[in-house]
């Protein structure tokens, strides 16, 4: 299957179909930057409750620059049903394939179209949700393995992110300059897919996982004292003080991989888990 996004030189023209696979990536091509970021439709999945989750991820081309495009016309999601133009997405764009990073969540009988729209580098970009039973994605019910998503907790006990879309935490609050401490708590059920099961199986080990901090959205740039960090897949937690430049409004996302992660679990998208903490930044 070709996955096609929409690209022209100017928000009047018209698109024309691009496939993902033609675009290639700047460090192929040896280029540090100047090149674009496009959104990807990872899929979608069904919530607990019963309302369906539009998994969304990112391409950026560069070798080195780290795009930002903060949400508005350049960066906003179409139809979404409480019309807003910010549904989570991310505001800073990190080099290469990002799978899965944000979910726009809406309600089964929900037939409107969702689409995300990017403007960088002088070109357009948008990528539409199809809910095709071709584009159904295993992020929370488990792939052919029987491997679920990691869970993670930001508070001891308290509510659990599954899948792509997790849970959002916050608001936090800090200072400009002075590290705030965000602390985690991540399991597994220690299954792997992909060709990290194959080492699994020869080694008989229990895999731990690994939580990777991102800024997601915000004005100013944000440090990690421990940007990753393993932890069993039996349970742990880890901290990491983040420290904000500007003051604002900051969006921070944590993603919990097992061995297999973003790059081996492909379409089924089972084997990773996004949240995210709200964090409210004065000087």
């Amino acid at each position: 299957m070709t996955l096609a996004i929409f690209s022209s030189t100017g928000a009047q023209a018209q698109g024309t179909p691009l496939a993902v696979e033609l675009l290639p990536l700047g460090k192929d091509l040896g280029l540090r930057s100047g090149q674009t970021v496009t959104p990807a439709y990872e899929g979608w999945y069904e919530n607990e409750d019963g309302s369906i989750a539009l998994s969304f991820g990112y391409y950026n081309r560069n070798s080195q620059e780290v795009l930002n495009i903060p949400v508005g016309s350049a960066n906003r999601i179409i139809g979404a049903p409480n019309g807003a133009d910010d549904q989570g997405q991310p505001t800073e764009f990190d080099i290469e394939r990002h799978w899965g990073v944000f979910t726009v969540n809406i309600p089964a009988d929900f037939d409107g179209e969702i689409a995300w729209h990017l403007e960088n580098q002088g070109k357009v970009f948008e990528v539409p949700a199809n809910r095709h039973t071709d584009f159904i994605i295993d992020a929370i019910v488990g792939d052919a393995n029987g491997n679920f998503p990691p869970q993670i907790r930001f508070s001891e006990g308290g509510p659990i992110g599954v899948g792509p879309g997790g849970i959002t935490a916050g608001p936090m609050h800090a200072k400009v300059g002075e590290p705030l401490a965000v602390q985690a708590w991540a399991s597994d059920d220690g299954k792997v897919s992909g060709i990290a099961a194959m080492f699994v199986g020869q080694s008989g080990a229990t895999p731990p996982v690994d939580i990777t901090w991102f800024k997601h959205q915000g004005p100013g740039q944000v440090s990690f004292s421990e940007p990753t960090a393993k932890i069993p897949a039996a349970g742990g937690s880890t901290t990491t003080d983040v420290i904000f430049s500007e003051a604002g409004e900051y969006l921070l996302r944590a993603r919990v991989t097992d061995l297999g992660g973003p790059e081996m679990a492909g379409h089924s998208q089972c084997c990773w888990t996004n949240s995210f903490v709200k964090v409210s930044v004065s000087n």
